[in-house]
């Protein structure tokens, strides 16, 4: 990872239509400070540039989804977030933290690891696996981090995991092992198990991609019901447009590392800009369209 440039405000075309759109959907005010933004943004993997400048933006309580060909930089975005992945260039702030790097006497160097553990509080990730331990029961799998990442005692973890495995539907299945579970129940666990975090940021990176077609519908359900009745800031990676359209307040469509568009889903679904998203939306705008 590079030193850190000096702070630098993204480009005014990027924030220019992100504040149009937070307007039209009656999101944060737009002079309100973002509670993820990315500057200049650059990542490679070897000779590849997977992210390349990128200048993005989500504020409080909106919902993203981020849609794109494979390898167009989506999941790569989530991964930085959540600190899985370093970044090559530029900066990224969280909450108006500095993500990837921290202040020392006054100026900007590469985050400590305890820097990191601290802004990973801010956000809950649920992964396209879903990364349940398979020696633990749902419950503890559950109670874990909050016991030992937030202190919580076993009590006060029981009572939250409960709550949360309540709002996914899994309250009869807490004593059961992630083995005695279909994959559309594990992921309503990994979904739980982020929430009893008490993130302010939830990740979603291809939540239903490797469920069965016919469990896809209950996990997509419980997130939902998340973005109707919480005041959560969501980042989704899906193939699933037609989730995309009904969730989002804003879709970005990302292609080589780069926002090719970003627009409310009613307008990016029906009547793409670019040339590239309407190639890329082709057969999901031809069934929409009765094609």
């Amino acid at each position: 990872m590079n030193d850190a440039p000096q702070p630098t405000a993204p480009a005014a075309t990027s924030a220019d239509a992100t504040a149009d759109i937070r307007a039209a959907k009656g999101a944060a005010s737009p002079s309100a400070e973002p509670i993820i933004k990315m500057e200049k943004v650059v990542k490679r993997f070897g000779d590849a540039v997977v992210l390349d400048g990128l200048d993005f933006e989500v504020a409080k309580g909106e919902k993203v989804t981020i849609i794109g060909p494979s390898g167009s930089g989506k999941s790569t975005v989530l991964r930085i977030l959540m600190t899985l992945e370093t970044i090559d260039d530029g900066l990224i702030y969280v909450a108006g933290k500095p993500l990837w790097h921290e202040f020392h006497n006054g100026r900007l160097v590469p985050a400590s690891e305890g820097h990191l553990r601290a802004m990973r509080k801010e956000m809950g990730m649920v992964f396209q696996q879903f990364n349940l331990f398979p020696h633990m029961t749902v419950l503890r799998n559950i109670t874990e981090s909050p016991m030992h990442v937030l202190g919580l005692s076993r009590e006060k973890a029981r009572k939250r995991a409960h709550k949360y495995l309540d709002l996914v539907g899994m309250t009869d299945h807490a004593e059961k092992f992630p083995s005695q579970l279909s994959g559309g129940q594990q992921q309503r666990v990994a979904i739980a198990r982020a929430l009893a975090m008490h993130p302010n940021i939830m990740l979603f990176d291809e939540p239903t991609s490797a469920l069965d077609p016919e469990l896809v519908g209950e996990v997509l359900n419980v997130i939902q019901r998340l973005s109707e009745e919480h005041d959560l800031t969501m980042l989704l990676v899906t193939h699933e447009m037609a989730f995309a359209r009904q969730i989002s307040d804003r879709v970005c469509f990302f292609d080589k590392g780069v926002i090719v568009e970003q627009a409310p889903p009613e307008e990016i679904f029906s009547e793409p800009r670019e040339e590239r998203t309407r190639e890329f939306l082709k057969g999901f705008l031809d069934t929409l369209n009765g094609h």
